[in-house]
């Protein structure tokens, strides 16, 4: 299936579906295909951040947190465009909260193999857990909300997985 058709069948909780073709900022709150995952698109959309990752520690070390700003402030802007495109606030396709969230986990840590799985686990079980304030923020029901969620999560990931890389600096 083309990947305009997938995007139009997401659909919303109510079974709607859009019938206008998705735009750039729909694209971009899905992470290209990522969201479109039939399982757990939240999981792929994080594995899809682990290539931006990547390419980002090639530049200089200014460029992964100017990337989470930037990244971010559109992510908001696209995943408000999405929600009304797929008339869910929140709808599982929009994944660019969790590309930002990972790249917060491991935001300052060199990249490796072992970080980048380490940070993977950790910013996945708090996005799922929820803790205090993350729950706080998933409860705001906007794209601030949706994209706000997952940095809580990643600030926490991202405590652990630094704490890691200090105390078991071979493993990294």
């Amino acid at each position: 299936m083309p990947l305009i058709d997938r995007l139009r069948a997401v659909g919303n909780r109510r079974g709607d579906r859009p019938t206008s073709p998705p735009g750039a900022w729909v694209l971009l709150a899905s992470w290209g295909p990522c969201g479109l995952s039939p399982v757990a698109p939240g999981t792929v959309g994080t594995l899809g951040a682990i290539p931006l990752w990547w390419a980002l520690s090639r530049l200089p070390p200014f460029a992964l947190p100017a990337a989470i700003v930037i990244l971010g402030l559109l992510g908001v802007a696209a995943a408000e465009r999405a929600g009304r495109y797929w008339g869910a606030t929140d709808a599982s396709a929009i994944v660019i909260d969790e590309v930002v969230g990972f790249l917060v986990t491991v935001s300052l840590v060199p990249f490796s193999w072992h970080a980048a799985a380490l940070g993977f686990a950790l910013f996945r079980v708090f996005d799922i857990a929820k803790p205090w304030p993350v729950s706080r923020f998933d409860r705001w029901k906007s794209a601030w909300g949706v994209m706000l969620d997952d940095v809580a999560a990643g600030l926490y990931a991202m405590a652990i997985l630094h704490a890691a890389v200090r105390w078991l600096p071979g493993a990294f």
